[in-house]
Order: C-alpha cells, then structure tokens, then sequence
C-alpha cells in the first residue's frame, strides 16, 4: 500500500542551494502536522481510520502542497522574479 518514490533528482549547486532554503522553510510546518496526524489516528477506533478520517488527512496533506509551492514561489521571488523555466 505504500508507494515510495526512490529517485532522487541530480541537482546543481544553485539547485541545491534552494532546495535547502526551501526545506529550511518548510520543516517545522511538516514537523507540527505530523505530529498532529499522529494524534488523530491515535484517537481513532479502528473502523474509523477510513471514510471521514481518510479526507481529514488528505485535506491537510494537501494543505502542506500549498505550503511548499507558497515557499518555493516566495524563495524565487527573493531571487528576482518567477519568470524562467
């Protein structure tokens, strides 16, 4: 059932540079809601860790997307623009 993406890409320097800047940004916010995903399945029953729940954790799952696309969008700004490929 878990998918695992193992391909990492080949970066430049400056490639990397932002990757770090980015993940600098982004880590307490995965942190925090890993920790509270954690106490919701924790306070589930079994035959509720589906249905509801299952929305519940895709909602905030994509909520930390935004984050990351908000971060990588901010950090290129910082740059001079998001014009570029």
């Amino acid at each position: 059932m878990t998918r695992k993406h193992s391909s990492r890409s080949v970066l430049s320097a400056e490639q990397q540079a932002e990757a770090d800047l980015i993940y600098e940004r982004i880590r307490g916010a995965f942190d925090a809601e890993a920790r509270r995903l954690a106490e919701l399945m924790a306070s589930k029953e079994t035959r509720q860790i589906f249905g509801e729940t299952e929305y519940q954790i895709r909602d905030r799952v994509h909520a930390l997307g935004a984050e990351v696309l908000a971060a990588t969008a901010e950090e290129r700004v910082k740059k001079g623009g998001l014009s570029g490929s």
